[in-house]
């Protein structure tokens, strides 16, 4: 069993699409639907690989894309960005035509956590969502099966960060204002397996959302399966600039 982006216990394998049909679930997706959703984005992937601009991939397998991005961090941790002056000569050359991005990345919205500098990557070269939590909602396993599925990428990180406010928050638990309290559902079951430890709760927080992707997703379960993408867990250090893989 494990617990969906709504926040219910579902059945590995089985039940995950059924889960995603869950009248709490974000979007409401049938069975049905989230099927055909499937089939579409492995043809449209087709159609997208098939027709990509002439911007290559950086890295090939998710092998590869995965110690990019260690190494990136490692610069960016040392201070020796090589990126920016890449960044530049991009834009100057308005490369607008289409992006081939080599690896994902769901992150929270946290401002102290710029994604393309902690991997010293450059313009095109990560497909970064960013919710509050860096929980896997409907919404953020839609777009990162579009970046898989359609851009190619070949890693998804999970990054978790230090001093999270989401999961302060619901390791609290106090009445806050507005929709905030969505995110606690998501967050919870960290909470329940770490304790009250923020640092641990972060960390188990990215495994689980990771796991999820993993398992939520046929079209994610398809390319893993084919080697053809990892999903991992990560946790960014805001004071350091060091990125631990889970």
């Amino acid at each position: 069993m494990y617990r969906s982006p709504s926040g219910c216990l579902c059945r590995v394998g089985v039940a995950s699409n059924a889960c995603l049909a869950h009248p709490g679930s974000a979007g409401g997706l049938s069975r049905r639907r989230f099927l055909a959703t499937g089939v579409v984005a492995g043809a449209l992937g087709s159609i997208a690989l098939a027709s990509r601009p002439a911007a290559a991939q950086v890295a090939a397998t998710p092998d590869e894309a995965l110690q990019r991005l260690v190494a990136g961090n490692r610069r960016f941790s040392a201070g020796e960005l090589i990126s920016i002056e890449e960044d530049l000569k991009l834009l100057k050359a308005k490369n607008a035509e289409g992006q081939a991005p080599f690896a994902a990345v769901l992150a929270c919205a946290d401002s102290r956590v710029p994604v393309e500098l902690v991997f010293d990557e450059t313009i095109g070269r990560l497909f970064v969502t960013r919710v509050a939590g860096n929980v896997a909602t409907a919404e953020i396993i839609g777009s990162l099966e579009y970046g898989a599925a359609v851009l190619g990428t070949k890693v998804i990180v999970v990054l978790a960060h230090s001093n999270c406010g989401a999961a302060k928050a619901t390791i609290d638990g106090k009445p806050v204002p507005g929709q905030i309290s969505v995110l606690y559902r998501s967050i919870r079951p960290a909470v329940d397996q770490a304790g009250s430890n923020l640092e641990a709760v972060a960390k188990a927080n990215a495994k689980i959302q990771a796991g999820l992707l993993r398992k939520a997703s046929p079209v994610l379960a398809g390319l893993i399966r084919k080697n053809q993408l990892k999903v991992v867990a990560a946790y960014y250090d805001v004071a350091t600039g060091n990125v631990t893989w889970l």
